[in-house]
């Protein structure tokens, strides 16, 4: 039977992991990011049209302004819209898809480790911290990578200018002044590297906690006598 520390520790891991979780799976739910540009139609030097793109992890809203007609709000399914529009986009898009995919699969597998190890003493094996470690570590690793590759696709790619050249309708426009703001489910990707730190913290100190509880019981022996560890 796991001792009182041991299961406290163990199932604050799960329950903290539990709340990533939470959090991430909101955060794929709501907005990421909202790009805004100047529009002139044509050649035109005159740039009284603006485009608005909402961007959440599945779908986004196009919202234009004389770009190049009269006001028009669309929505759209952003993995099918963005194979119509160009390769690299497509590309980091479904990588950072496929990048969530697996910080939630290895939150899955942290949680399960450490409830069954707050019930049971599995050996030091891939089913005790060690396992926990490889599989928080790989979240929090994952998701800064999650981060940097949605904020690249956003700010250097022209995913947003081919977006709205493809609502455009084939009639020419001028796009320029692009800025982008990174929205709720973004950030909310940040608490969960945090908490995936939060998680192998706790373990560790378990771990620490049973490396000087073993070593504090082998000390007796390795101070005792030379005589008396003769006999």
């Amino acid at each position: 039977m796991p001792s009182t520390t041991k299961i406290l520790l163990f199932t604050s891991s799960a329950f903290v992991t539990l709340i990533s979780v939470g959090m991430m799976g909101y955060g794929m739910s709501t907005q990421w990011a909202k790009t805004t540009l100047d529009c002139a139609r044509g050649e035109s030097s005159f740039y009284n049209g603006t485009a608005i793109i909402t961007l959440t992890l599945f779908t986004g809203i196009m919202n234009r302004s004389f770009c190049p007609v009269y006001g028009r709000i669309d929505d759209f399914q952003v993995i099918p819209k963005l194979v119509e529009t160009g390769v690299t986009p497509l590309v980091l898009h479904a990588l950072v898809l496929c990048l969530l995919a697996v910080c939630l699969l290895c939150s899955a597998c942290s949680i399960l480790i450490s409830l069954y190890n707050s019930v049971s003493n599995p050996y030091e094996t891939y089913m005790g911290p060690v396992g926990i470690y490889a599989c928080s570590s790989l979240s929090a690793c994952l998701s800064v990578v999650v981060l940097i590759i949605f904020v690249v696709n956003i700010n250097v790619t022209n995913m947003a200018e081919e977006l709205v050249r493809d609502f455009a309708d084939a009639v020419a426009v001028d796009l320029r002044n692009k800025s982008s703001e990174m929205q709720l489910g973004y950030y909310l990707i940040i608490p969960y590297t945090v908490l995936s730190l939060v998680t192998i913290a706790l373990i560790y100190m378990y771990d620490h906690a049973a490396y000087t509880h073993r070593r504090e019981q082998q000390r007796p022996t390795e101070d005792a006598p030379k005589e008396i560890m003769m006999y």
